[in-house]
């Protein structure tokens, strides 16, 4: 009964290696945040510059945590945030873009 006490590390969407990523877990906090920022200001036509902006950025924080993520519960949260920046990015470019209204 020795595999009784051996925890199962093999599978599981959310399965990790057991070390610490401060790196990877920050840009994944980092892109949800301006995800659901971005996100939400989408929905508000005079927010396109937080939209847009905080979208953009946040593209770029999830494009890098995806080139530098090891765990693929890095790689799940990086992407729900990166899909949430890019629509509130596109939203916010659809209604006045990253400097729409400012040069008038």
């Amino acid at each position: 009964m020795a595999q009784a006490t051996r925890p199962n590390t093999a599978g599981g969407l959310f399965a990790t290696d057991g070390k610490p990523h401060p790196v990877q877990d920050a840009l994944l906090a980092v892109t949800l945040v301006l995800g659901v920022t971005s996100l939400v200001t989408a929905l508000f036509q005079h927010l396109h510059l937080l939209s847009s902006w905080t979208g953009l950025v946040g593209i770029l924080t999830g494009a890098y945590g995806q080139w530098i993520s090891e765990t693929t519960r890095e790689r799940f949260g990086l992407i729900l945030g990166l899909g949430a920046s890019a629509i509130g990015f596109f939203l916010g470019m659809s209604n006045g873009g990253l400097f729409g209204g400012l040069f008038d």
